[in-house]
């Protein structure tokens, strides 16, 4: 009898495996941390074998707490950080580098390069991205060029690149698989996502011979089976999605319109826009949503860079917090943010602005500023930048948010939500189970395998929680506008300087 849907989460900062039922609740979840390597500032890498050796190991720690025999899996879902880069031996499966993380900065140059040859809208138009270093295009080519003798064997087709899904699925299968699917293939620079194919244009541009990228299947669909040796039997692969579109498949925003903001290490707002892909006129991706069944479903997304890492930086960094989950009391201290603004421009600013010289920037100190102050506008800070998101997204669409769905880790966070509920004036629900990357993941995966169909995924979907525009909902005018001139003054520093 298969009674579980696994779904295998694999973040920036930890790997997870979630055991989800036949009703869609959680039946058991393993989580294990791995180091970020910081090798020169701006550049952040993680160690590949670090990545599946975790992924592996919580899948089978999570089976073997709860008791669960492989053969009563039905399938497993995969979701992912989408950027992060990998390039390995196809006859060895040894990575030829460390993978390039989603967050790192060293390719601003060769984007800045391209837009000086007026690549710009050849790029946007095919593939609904902007040039940034955010992608993975320009990633490959950067080992390309600068891991000696890595070029020969790549045009020869000895090398696989894949970002973090396609890794997985290669070491799952014991390198019988070489896939990703469209989601996480539309975050590359190299694929066309109106003809859904790799892109011969955009790859003679970055340089980057077609022998080594993957197949791109759908995002629901059975690719194989895992090694038997590995889980203690073979279970089908069948789900794939990139993480911030598995948050919206589990968060059951299925419609045209439908809108989540997933408050992660980064936040990212993705709206669906249904059939088409919509071209936007400030600086947000277009990104193909989901395919199922041969249909083809396109979203809207702004990406944040920086969200729960300034929880993550208080608490490292500054010290003024022992725990993340501290954030919430300490701000609650105090009724505003004492007029400080805090723009978490870490790693520069995404969407609207990407701007790849902004720096962080805490502005409106005063002697009476205390560590309450900067914890407030630090919530403040991730409300705000959603909130100039949803603005740019409703002017590209043409449709209003009347909802924004909420997950990740920072939406346990009420004093959070309801901040966020005043900065866009609009209802703010959280479902009861916040963890909707990985559910997404496991529905796709129960989707293709028949552990359930759409109906059912439908009534599973619930409300924990909703946050209304409050009291204050009328002063928060002034702090949005001390912040719009905050951003302003944290542009282009780097660049200036």
């Amino acid at each position: 009898m298969q009674k579980y849907i696994l779904a295998l989460d694999s973040g920036t900062t930890s790997n997870r495996a979630i055991l989800f039922n036949h009703s869609g609740e959680i039946a058991g979840t393993a989580q294990q941390e791995f180091d970020q390597i910081y090798p020169r500032p701006g550049w952040v890498e993680h160690d590949p074998t670090a990545i599946w050796e975790s992924q592996l190991k919580v899948a089978l720690e999570v089976m073997k707490q709860n008791n669960v025999d492989p053969t009563e899996i039905a399938g497993i879902g995969i979701t992912n950080q989408r950027e992060t880069t990998l390039i390995w031996n196809r006859e060895t499966g040894e990575p030829v580098y460390n993978a390039i993380v989603w967050q790192d900065r060293r390719t601003a140059g060769i984007c800045d390069e391209l837009k000086s040859r007026g690549l710009e809208k050849v790029f946007s138009g095919k593939t609904g991205l902007v040039l940034d270093a955010y992608f993975s295009g320009t990633k490959i080519k950067w080992i390309l060029d600068n891991v000696a003798g890595i070029r020969e064997l790549a045009e020869a087709g000895k090398l696989a690149f894949g970002t973090v899904d396609t890794w997985l699925i290669w070491k799952m299968t014991g390198g019988n698989l070489h896939i990703t699917d469209v989601t996480n293939a539309s975050r590359t620079l190299l694929f066309n996502i109106h003809t859904l194919q790799w892109d011969d244009e955009l790859l003679q541009i970055l340089d980057i011979p077609e022998e080594i990228l993957p197949g791109v299947k759908q995002s629901s669909e059975i690719y194989g089976k895992t090694s038997k040796n590995l889980l203690g039997a073979e279970i089908p692969l069948a789900g794939i999605a990139g993480d911030q579109q598995a948050a919206l498949f589990g968060q059951m925003c299925i419609e045209e319109g439908m809108t989540k903001n997933t408050y992660g290490t980064g936040c990212f707002v993705v709206m669906n826009t249904g059939k088409k892909p919509v071209e936007s006129k400030h600086n947000l991706l277009s990104t193909v949503a989901w395919q199922i069944n041969g249909e083809t479903t396109y979203a809207i997304e702004g990406s944040i860079f920086i969200a729960g890492a300034v929880v993550q930086w208080l608490r490292d960094q500054l010290g003024i917090i022992n725990s993340a989950s501290e954030i919430e009391s300490l701000a609650s201290e105090v009724e505003d943010s004492g007029g400080v603004s805090f723009v978490p421009a870490l790693v520069g600013l995404g969407a609207p602005h990407w701007d790849q010289y902004a720096a962080g920037t805490i502005i409106g100190i005063s002697r009476g500023t205390g560590k309450a102050h900067i914890a407030r506008a630090a919530l403040e800070a991730i409300a705000l930048r959603t909130m100039e998101v949803i603005e740019a997204m409703m002017e590209d669409s043409g449709i209003k948010v009347h909802e924004l769905r909420v997950d990740g880790g920072a939406a346990v966070n009420n004093l959070l939500l309801q901040i966020q509920a005043n900065a866009i004036d609009t209802r703010v629900v959280r479902p009861k189970i916040t963890e909707t990357t990985a559910l997404g993941a496991a529905f796709l995966a129960g989707l293709a395998t028949g552990f359930w169909n759409m109906e059912e995924l439908k009534k599973q979907w619930k409300i924990d929680r909703e946050f209304k525009p409050d009291e204050k909902q009328k002063q928060f005018e002034e702090v949005i506008g001390n912040w719009r001139k905050a951003v302003h003054r944290s542009k282009g520093w780097y660049e200036e300087r």
